[in-house]
């Protein structure tokens, strides 16, 4: 008897304007239009406004261990704000910031300077000549609702781009917006994806 294929892991660069589904709804573009692959889906989810790193695998065990936050897999965030954050900000971010949701547990952030070098968005994102623009990188451990946005808006400083670049061991290096390539499965060394 042949031993089982191994699971399949996808990593997608998600652009803005496309959803975390394959079907297309309203405005927004699915995912059809980049992966052409049966038997795969999306582990987790990223908001069609939001770019970055998308997973997507044919094993449901893996699919779970992924978007479940239980599993507490750290998401790596880059996050253009309106403003420039100061210490206080980040400290406040850091320690956890309350939500109409309730609290969120303490993230890692830190400002990013000079700003990361990422592909230009289409379209652009609004800008304001007055009002300076600033980076930060955003470590959560939880998933809820538009959480980034809603965290840095609560500590004053509106998201403007938002940019998913890790889930765990898994990164966006290497892929360009739209693209896609095979992934090997984590081991436990790695991410700590068994058991």
């Amino acid at each position: 008897m042949p031993a089982p294929a191994p699971p399949r892991l996808i990593r997608f660069h998600k652009p803005y304007g496309v959803l975390s589904q394959f079907t297309p709804e309203g405005r927004w573009r699915g995912l059809k239009d980049f992966i052409d692959l049966p038997g795969v889906y999306v582990a987790g989810r990223l908001d069609a406004d939001s770019e970055g790193l998308l997973l997507l695998t044919s094993d449901g065990a893996l699919q779970a261990r992924i978007a479940d936050p239980r599993h507490k897999m750290a998401k790596t965030y880059w996050v253009q704000v309106e403003g420039e954050p100061d210490e206080a900000a980040l400290a406040a971010l850091r320690a956890g910031v309350t939500l109409n949701d309730g609290p969120t547990r303490p993230a890692q952030a830190r400002r990013l300077d000079p700003a990361p070098d990422v592909p230009p968005r289409d379209p652009p994102i609004r800008e304001r000549k007055s009002i300076p623009t600033a980076w930060i990188e955003l470590v959560i451990r939880e998933g809820r609702n538009r959480q980034v946005r809603r965290m840095t808006a609560a500590v004053g400083f509106p998201t403007l781009r938002l940019i998913r670049v890790a889930i765990g061991p898994y990164t966006l290096d290497g892929l360009a917006p739209g693209q896609w390539a095979p992934q090997p499965v984590a081991t436990t060394g790695s991410g700590g994806l068994r058991g």
